[in-house]
């Protein structure tokens, strides 16, 4: 059965040196924990951590939260859905909201459940995913201070995950002008500034990040040691925290190239084949993953002598071509995964977690 193993002692290092970092910047700063899907046993480890606060965008996986360590701060990362706000009430210390009616909806579950609910109202960068307009940010501040049982504890920004426009000094002092304006217009104290995110680490270490950005949110610096802005290894930072592993259950020598007629695959492609190399031969070796569980373009295989062939629902084919290296059927493929490689494989029920301690 393939598994996935996450390095605990890796993962603490990357969280140590992240926590070191923004005390020294005078920055508070969210774990987001979506790339665990609420698995109980790896979101009891993080836990364990010195974390004040901890983001998802799952309700469920906030509930799961809440039952390892009911005291600790959540945050849902995402514009409520109007079905989900009792739940985002109960298990979500603070929202970020971009809609008025929604947060008219959560004062009135809050009022409810005898509870004075926070939010965080999101403005919109350039990313075009969500955010309020900066022609409509005053209104829409003003009205929602008007709401009983709703507290605005911070104003933020999103970049990067939808279309990649990447965040500058100039995007974020506008986001931190923002909040200078609603405090002096309404006479409020917004303690948050949540304009940071993974992607945007790299201006800290640059002397580019405004002074006035005091607020993180970062999930895939943590868990895979990325600098997101630039698309490599973040120095002084664990890359491996998780590895995949896929067991061999079949490994024969068969033709390089397909015989038949040729249709579309499994995921409606036409694939063709070099005819040069008909009548060549390779090692193909048959591995217990397949793109049920993971998109092979977010997945790399450790070992360089080896080639995806090809992939199906529930197996994946790898070419060993002369197998030097001697692997036979129950060895294990290593594979190190990407971000979104990572939250596919650790989501999917299929493949087994486990933990190096």
């Amino acid at each position: 059965m393939a598994y996935i193993d996450l390095d605990l002692k890796k993962l603490k290092s990357n969280f140590d040196y992240l926590n070191a970092l923004f005390k020294k910047n005078n920055i508070e700063w969210s774990a987001v924990s979506k790339i665990l899907s609420g698995h109980k046993e790896y979101l009891t480890e993080l836990l364990k951590f010195e974390i004040i606060q901890i983001c998802d965008s799952r309700v469920s996986n906030l509930k799961q939260i809440k039952l390892i360590n009911p005291k600790i701060e959540t945050i849902y990362i995402k514009p409520p859905a109007k079905r989900s706000i009792p739940q985002i009430v109960k298990y979500a210390d603070i929202s970020m909201n971009t809609e008025f009616e929604t947060i008219k909806l959560l004062a009135k579950e809050a009022k409810k459940q005898n509870k004075i609910h926070k939010i965080i109202i999101m403005i919109e960068l350039g990313e075009l995913r969500e955010g309020v307009l900066g022609e409509d940010f005053i209104a829409f501040y003003e009205s929602v201070f008007k709401l009983e049982n709703i507290k605005v504890v911070g104003i933020g920004a999103n970049l990067s995950c939808l279309y990649g426009v990447l965040p500058n000094h100039d995007k974020l002092i506008q986001l931190s002008l923002y909040e200078q304006l609603i405090e002096a217009k309404f006479n409020k104290q917004i303690p948050y500034v949540s304009g940071g995110s993974s992607v945007t680490i790299p201006l800290i270490f640059q002397r580019l990040l405004p002074k006035g950005i005091n607020h993180f949110r970062v999930g895939e610096t943590l868990f895979l040691g990325t600098d997101v802005y630039n698309n490599v290894p973040l120095k002084k930072m664990q890359s491996d925290v998780f590895k995949l592993y896929a067991e061999i259950i079949e490994l024969i020598e068969k033709p390089v190239v397909p015989m038949g007629e040729f249709g579309t695959n499994v995921e409606g492609k036409n694939i063709e084949f070099d005819q040069t190399n008909i009548g060549e031969k390779s090692y193909r070796a048959i591995i217990d993953l397949g793109l049920l569980d993971v998109d092979v373009k977010h997945i790399e295989l450790v070992d360089k002598s080896l080639q995806l062939a090809g992939a199906s629902s529930d197996m994946i084919v790898i070419n060993l071509g002369d197998n030097k290296k001697n692997y036979v059927v129950g060895d294990l493929i290593e594979f190190r995964l990407d971000y979104m490689g990572t939250l596919r494989i650790v989501n999917s029920k299929y493949i087994e977690k486990r933990i190096t301690r």
